[in-house]
């Protein structure tokens, strides 16, 4: 399963007003991170960074003259995100600007079934908040001392782990890992793998009459029986 988080800098709130000026993202292929990697800062072709805006991501125009405008990034993009889940923080707010970006180019918008909400997810898992993305790194202890402001980059590799940890991706990770090595014949330490045992032993499915027509047919196999030795360890 291949997935993409990302994020962008705009120069303001407004889709249809405003632009991208930065955009981000990392690849995940079954929830592990390939080491693909898309980013670029984008020239907003005239359009004025809003001071609030700059005041969150630190971008101004100065830095952004020399940089291609979305049209001539966007194929890449495409290229990039084709046939992948689209993950992102406040999902909403970043595929409003990536659709009025292809508006503008006549392409397809990114239809809503293949977006994931990482804020909606935490809202429900932790509905008592703060669901931030800061909130969510110290929650998971995750490293964010980098994020001194915001940034397109570095805010989808944040929350491409903020999104493992959401969905208990580590969790499975680890087993699909094993299974791997298992595969691999790589040697293991099981005790390093192994879930304890139950603090109370699951209720027998059988019948006391089922254990009972049990014993006696082991009991007239003979004493070379396979199951008689497996009944003697567990005695």
């Amino acid at each position: 399963m291949r997935e993409i988080v990302f994020d962008t800098e705009t120069t303001g709130l407004d889709p249809y007003q405003d632009r991208i000026i930065e955009l981000g993202g990392v690849e995940l292929d079954n929830r592990f991170l390939t080491g693909r990697t898309f980013h670029y800062y984008i020239n907003p072709q005239g359009r004025q960074i809003n001071a609030e805006a700059q005041a969150v991501h630190g971008i101004g125009a100065a830095d952004l003259v020399d940089k291609p405008p979305f049209d001539q990034i966007a194929d890449e993009f495409l290229a990039f995100i084709d046939g992948a889940k689209l993950i992102a923080h406040n999902a909403s707010f970043d595929i409003s600007f990536i659709n009025a970006e292809f508006e503008r180019l006549g392409h397809l918008p990114v239809v809503p079934d293949r977006v994931v909400d990482t804020l909606a997810i935490a809202r429900r898992k932790h509905p008592m908040g703060p669901n931030s993305l800061d909130a969510l790194c110290r929650r998971y202890g995750i490293d964010n001392s980098r994020r001194t402001k915001h940034g397109a980059l570095l805010d989808s590799e944040l929350l491409a782990e903020v999104y493992i940890e959401l969905v208990g991706g580590k969790q499975a990770s680890l087993v699909l890992e094993t299974a791997m090595e298992v595969q691999q014949g790589i040697e293991i330490d099981i005790a390093a793998v192994t879930i304890g045992a139950r603090p109370r032993p699951l209720t027998p499915r059988l019948s006391e009459a089922e254990l009972a027509a049990h014993a006696a047919m082991v009991a007239g196999l003979g004493d070379a029986a396979i199951w008689k030795r497996l009944n003697a360890t567990h005695d």
